[in-house]
């Protein structure tokens, strides 16, 4: 069994685990199905808005897909939250990755 197959076994018993969900959306990514993977990260930020590594990934996800401008929204939205939550080093990682693009 995969390790996305494993996740989304557990997923059944406790969908509204945000962490659960945050693997399932790195292993889509990871297997290159960026919409589902996006879908899932959307999913994890309305489990818990502030769940900074999923905005994080979610931009990265944009990039791999070539939509600079939603990785861009993304990312911005992402400092916000990471600078609401004082989570200081992740803001600052989402701001060179944002410079960058």
């Amino acid at each position: 069994m995969s390790r996305l197959e494993q996740l989304e076994a557990l997923l059944t018993k406790e969908p509204d685990d945000a962490f659960l969900n945050f693997g399932v959306a790195m292993e889509l990514a990871k297997a290159e199905r960026y919409p589902e993977s996006l879908a899932r990260f959307d999913q994890v930020v309305k489990l818990d808005p502030h769940y900074v590594a999923a905005h994080f990934h979610k931009g990265k996800t944009l990039i791999s897909m070539g939509d600079m401008d939603a990785a861009k929204q993304a990312l911005r939205v992402g400092i916000e939250t990471a600078s609401s939550c004082g989570e200081q080093h992740a803001q600052g990682e989402m701001e060179e990755l944002l410079a960058s693009l």
